[in-house]
Order: C-alpha cells, then structure tokens, then sequence
C-alpha cells in the first residue's frame, strides 16, 4: 500500500536578514575528513576554465554533514561590464527546477490532496482525450491514433507521461511553450497535442514538470510562484529564488555566454525572448527559475537530512524516501544511454542506480540534477556531501568544467567514513 503521511505544518524560519538566512555553518575540510589542498586543486581547475575561456565565471559549493567547508565565486558575472563574480550571484536553473516543482507536489501529497496514480484529466480535464502520434519520430498532426492508459500524476513526475520536449521540432512549429504566453495557456497548448507515446511505456524527458505546476495551482488554489514562496522558500530561507530578477536582483543575475562557432570566444547569448529581468506570463515549473548557490545548497541539504533544515521540518523522512526511489517502469528502462544508462528517475531526481556508467565520482544512493545553462547540484548520503556548481554557459558542458571540479572535490576527501 502507498505509504501515506498526515498533513504537515510548515512553520516559516525566523525573520531574519539574507545572508544569516542562507548561510550554512562553516567549518574547515579538515574537520570534516577533506583536505584543504585537494579543495584548492578544485578551485584551480575552474580558474583554468576561465582563463581558457570555457566560461565567464562560477559560483560553487561544499557541504559535508551539514557545514559548509567550500564556497568558490571566481570569474565574471558580466563580461562587458567588467563585473566580478559576485557570492551572492543569481543563475539560471533551467531543469533544476524540476526538483523544486516535484517537492511542491510532494508537499500536496502528504496532505492528502491527490494520489500518485490518480490520472491527470481528473483535475485537467483537457486531457481526458488526448491521442498519440502513430510515428514518434515523424509526428504528424494528421496521423494519429487513440491512446491506451491515462497519464498519472506520477507519470509526470518520472518523464513517462509521452508528453514531449520544449526543444521539440513540432512543439517549436506550433509554439506550445512560449515565456510569453500564461501556464494555462501552454497547458492547453499541450493537452491539444497529441503524445509522443503511450503513457508509462517510455522515458521522454520533456514539459511533464510544468504541467506539474499547474496541477499545483489546481490542488492547492493558489498562483504556483506565491505556494513555492509560502512553503518553500520561506521555510528553508531561500531568499533569492524566483522566476524572474527585478531590482538589485538584477544587478547580480549572471550573463550567459556561447562560445563564438569560428573562433570559439565567449559571446553574450539570449536563450529566451522574454528576458529573465522581467516577469513572464509564462510562471515555468519546469525550467523557470533563478536561484544563488547558496539558496540551492540549502535546499540540497534540508534533503540530505531526510527533509528537515534548522529545526524546519519541509517534509517527513518517508516521503523523502519515496521520492529517491526509482519510479520508471521496467518496461521504460533504460531511461537513456552513457550515464543516463545507469540511472532511474525518482520523483524529481535523477537517482544513481549503477556508478559504473559515470565518468565522474559518484556516492551509493546519490541523486541529482543539472542544468541546460551550466548548474548542477548532487546529494550524496554515503559520504553526506551535497555539492551544487553554478555557471552561464549555453551549451552547458563548458569544457566539461562540473566533472572535473566534482571529481577533484572526491579526490580531498580524506576520510570516506567521517
């Protein structure tokens, strides 16, 4: 039987000013089982990044039982202005904000609201009838055929709904996801296409998690951005994650970068139309907001300690433990190949099913996410230690600068067992 937990009661952090609400107790490597110098060794693998023009700068961070014991800001956050990297600097998450989106929906779940298996067109009823292309790989509006099985909540939450990709070359055509338009208004728009593929039948990472954030809204009678304020963000003191940078936010929001086809130079690159310094109609669950690392870490470890942070309890320990569970059906498996190949999808989590498919170190049981413009965070209960990297580069590999810096950050881990 599913495991079902009494409603919580979220109680908001003291007030209390940014800096003091985002920082996370600081300790030496040392006293953790790290070495300074192999933490130095990492520090200098992201400067060479920068000095080779990978990209413009980075913000990164350490934690290991709970203390902060790394925090990197090297680079720019503006090339043209001349605009060091900052601390405090905003990023933005693209698919991390996912993670956020599947802890919102979790927080419903406890209370009772919605059942992981309840189909979706019980809430939305646009996609009660939805068909699915008869050739995934050439869809065409004019073939289609019915579809077989509704799409289930917890289908979203594990990409296997057959919903499809922002990035899509038919989603693009018939402008489903634009930051211009309202999230019902993309949700119509999805619900009006049909399905890459029967639901439960196959992996497809895509729009799954904004349509999430919808159902957010529906479950909880609340705009999506101001649920994610209330029990989110206040609790855990994220003070600078939001989906767009106005004010003196703006002045820390990192530019991002492309590096030039002909001479491989970084040059500044828009990703959206609708810039991130403006409030978008569109209020994105799954790739929409901004946050700093230090807003990140927090919410990375309030994980790593079973969803408690500073006597704040975001969700109970058993739902945390539902959702780092694999949830793809076998018949979806495997949900990729490369690292992909050894990996399932938790509810809101990449979670590490076989560390021989990395290339970088990974720890039993990790779990973890990245970005499309250079972020990426990891949590890992082996060695409890969540380590979240964030940059501006599109493509987001820059030089392949995350797995260097995490396996360097491995290689100062002195005392596996500390």
């Amino acid at each position: 039987m599913q495991l079902r937990q009494v409603a919580l009661l979220v109680s908001a952090l003291c007030w209390c000013t940014p800096a003091a609400a985002q920082d996370l107790d600081r300790a030496s490597p040392e006293s953790v089982g790290m070495s300074s110098a192999g933490l130095r060794a990492a520090t200098d693998a992201l400067q060479t990044h920068i000095d080779d023009g990978d990209i413009a700068g980075v913000v990164a961070a350490v934690a290991r039982h709970g203390k902060l014991v790394y925090f990197e800001a090297l680079g720019q956050r503006d090339l043209e202005a001349g605009d060091p990297m900052p601390e405090d600097a905003i990023f933005r998450l693209y698919s991390m904000t996912r993670s956020i989106t599947s802890t919102a929906v979790m927080l419903l779940w406890e209370e009772g609201r919605f059942q992981l298996d309840d189909p979706i067109a019980d809430y939305l009823p646009q996609f009660a009838d939805q068909r699915v292309f008869l050739d995934a790989s050439a869809p065409d509006l004019e073939r289609t055929r019915a579809r077989e099985g509704d799409i289930t909540v917890r289908q979203l939450l594990t990409h296997t709904s057959g919903i499809g990709s922002r990035s899509s070359q038919i989603y693009r055509a018939n402008a489903v996801r634009l930051r211009s338009i309202s999230l019902a208004e993309m949700v119509d728009n999805v619900a009006a296409m049909p399905l890459f593929e029967d639901p439960g039948t196959r992996f497809r990472y895509g729009v799954s998690t904004t349509i999430l954030g919808r159902l957010v809204e529906v479950w909880s009678g609340q705009p999506f951005e101001e649920f994610l304020e209330q029990r989110i963000f206040e609790p855990l003191g994220m003070t600078d994650t939001v989906f767009w940078a106005d004010d003196e936010r703006a002045n820390r929001l990192a530019s991002v970068y492309r590096p030039d086809r002909d001479t491989g130079q970084l040059r500044p690159y828009a990703i959206e139309q609708v810039p991130f310094t403006e409030r978008p109609p569109l209020i994105e669950g799954g790739v929409g907001l901004l946050a700093s690392v230090t807003d990140f870490l927090r919410f990375s470890q309030a994980f790593l300690n079973r969803g408690t942070l500073d006597g704040t309890r975001l969700l109970s320990e058993n739902t945390v433990d539902l959702m780092l569970q694999n949830h793809v059906p076998t018949r979806a498996m495997p949900i990729g190949g490369g690292y992909m190949a050894g990996s399932g999808w938790g509810l809101g989590f990449n979670v590490i099913l076989d560390d021989g498919a990395y290339s970088w170190p990974v720890g039993e049981g990790e779990y973890w996410w990245d970005g499309s413009s250079g972020t990426r965070f990891s949590i890992d209960p082996e060695h409890g230690i969540v380590t979240v990297i964030m940059a501006a580069v599109s493509p987001s590999r820059g030089g392949g600068f995350r797995e260097e810096w995490k396996t360097l950050v491995y290689g100062a881990i002195e005392d596996p067992g500390n």
